[in-house]
C-alpha cells in the first residue's frame, strides 16, 4: 500500500518511479551541499562505529552552547528538531495547544499524539499571513503550550522580535511553554534581528529548536537541538525517547559544521541575491507570490505544477495540505542561479501549454 507523504523532498518515490535524481525544489535545504569540513567529520568517525555514541551528547552540546553563546547545560541534541518537537509535546503533556495557520504540520501531529486539543490562529492572505498582535489575545489561561516559527513555514514570513517577546511574556502570566522554531532563521538577511536565545535566562518557559537539516544540507543525517534554561524540561525531553537518538556520525557532523563559517555566509550571500530575483520572476509570470525572508517562497497560481514538473525532472511542494492554505499554493526552495533558471523555464513552459 502506498503511503501518503505530508513534507517535501520525496527524491526516493521520484527515482522509484521515474529513475534519475531530480532536482528537488520541494525541500528547503543549502543549494551548495554537505561542506567538505563536515564529509571528512563522517568519514572519520567511522572508526568509532562498532561503539555506542554518547547519549548526553557532549562534547556536541559544549561546541554548540559555545558557537551560539548560551549555557551548554541549556542544549538539548536530537534526531532532527522533529525528534525535539515531539519530545517537547511528551515531556510538557498539554492540555491545550496554540499554533498558527499555515504552519508546519509536525505541531499538530506531535499535539495529536497526546490527545491535546490545539487551536489554529488563522493567518490571512490579504495580510500576507504576517503574525499581528491579535495573536496574544488568542493565548487564554487554559493554553498550554504555543508554537510559532521564525520564520514561518511555509509562508517565509518573521515575526518582529518585539511581539515575540510580547508572546512570551503573555505565556509566561497563562504558564504556557513558547516554542519557538528557528530552524530557518540562519538564512535570513539579518538571523540576530529575530532570533530570541537572548531572551532563555529570563524565561524558562522560552523552548528554541534548530537544526543542522536545512543550513548544512544535512537532512539525511539528522541531528537538531534545542535550547531552554529549564534543565527539569530538558531532562523530561530527554526521557520522552531513545536513550542513543543521535548517531555517531551524526554528533561529529554537527561539531564539524559549527565551524563552517564561511560556508554559512556563502548560503546567505546566495540566498540574498537569488530569492529576490526568483519573486520577481514568479511574479512576472502572473503568480501571486508572498514577500517571503528566508530560503523558499510561497506563491499561488491555478495552474497545475506538480505532475507537469515531475515529468521535467524538478520537485515542488504542494502545500494544499496546510491548513489555512489550499489548492494551487506552493512553495519553492531558492537554489542557485543556474538550477533556479530551470524551473523558471520550465514554469513558462507549463504556463504556455495551459494558455488558451
Amino acid at each position: 500500500m502506498e503511503q501518503k507523504l505530508t513534507h517535501g523532498g520525496d527524491w526516493a518515490g521520484y527515482e522509484a518511479q521515474y529513475g534519475g535524481t531530480p532536482l528537488d525544489f520541494s525541500a528547503n535545504i543549502s543549494p551548495l551541499g554537505l561542506p567538505e569540513g563536515v564529509r571528512a567529520a563522517v568519514t572519520g568517525s567511522l572508526a568509532q562505529a562498532a561503539s555506542y555514541p554518547d547519549p548526553l551528547c557532549r562534547a556536541l552540546g559544549q561546541a554548540v552552547g559555545g558557537a551560539v553563546g548560551v549555557d551548554p547545560d541549556w542544549c538539548l541534541c536530537g534526531n532532527g528538531a522533529a525528534d525535539l518537537i515531539y519530545r517537547a509535546v511528551l515531556a510538557k503533556g498539554p492540555a491545550q495547544a496554540l499554533v498558527t495557520a499555515p504552519a508546519f504540520s509536525e505541531y499538530e501531529a506531535a499535539l495529536d499524539l497526546v490527545h491535546c486539543k490545539t487551536d489554529r490562529f488563522p493567518l490571512r492572505e490579504a495580510e500576507d499571513f504576517e503574525l499581528n498582535e491579535d495573536f496574544l489575545g488568542a493565548v487564554g489561561p487554559g493554553t498550554d503550550m504555543v508554537f510559532l516559527c521564525q520564520p514561518n513555514n511555509p509562508t517565509g514570513r518573521t515575526v518582529p522580535r518585539a511581539l515575540l517577546a510580547q508572546v512570551l511574556e503573555r505565556c509566561r502570566a497563562v504558564n504556557a511553554l513558547l516554542v519557538v522554531d528557528e530552524c530557518f532563521c540562519d538564512f535570513l538577511d539579518n538571523p540576530g534581528a529575530f532570533t530570541m536565545k537572548g531572551l532563555l535566562g529570563k524565561y524558562q518557559n522560552l523552548l528554541i529548536l534548530k537544526a543542522f537539516t536545512k543550513m548544512y544540507a544535512m537532512a539525511g543525517l539528522r541531528l537538531g537541538y534545542c535550547l531552554c534554561s529549564d534543565r527539569a524540561l530538558l531532562d523530561a525531553m530527554r526521557g520522552a525517547g531513545q536513550p542513543w537518538a543521535v548517531s555517531g556520525p551524526a554528533q561529529a557532523a554537527g561539531i564539524a559544521a559549527l565551524r563552517e563559517t564561511e560556508y554559512v555566509q556563502a548560503v546567505r550571500a546566495l540566498i540574498q541575491g537569488q530569492r529576490p530575483r526568483m519573486a520577481a520572476e514568479l511574479v512576472r509570470m502572473g503568480f501571486r507570490v508572498v514577500p517571503g525572508e528566508a530560503n523558499y517562497l510561497l506563491f499561488h497560481t491555478k495552474t497545475p505544477l506538480i505532475q507537469p514538473l515531475r515529468e521535467r525532472g524538478i520537485l515542488l511542494r504542494d502545500c494544499g495540505n496546510y491548513h489555512g492554505l489550499g489548492a494551487g499554493w506552493y512553495r519553492t526552495a531558492v537554489r542557485t542561479a543556474e538550477e533556479n533558471d530551470r524551473l523558471i523555464a520550465a514554469l513558462e513552459e507549463i504556463c504556455k501549454e495551459g494558455a488558451p
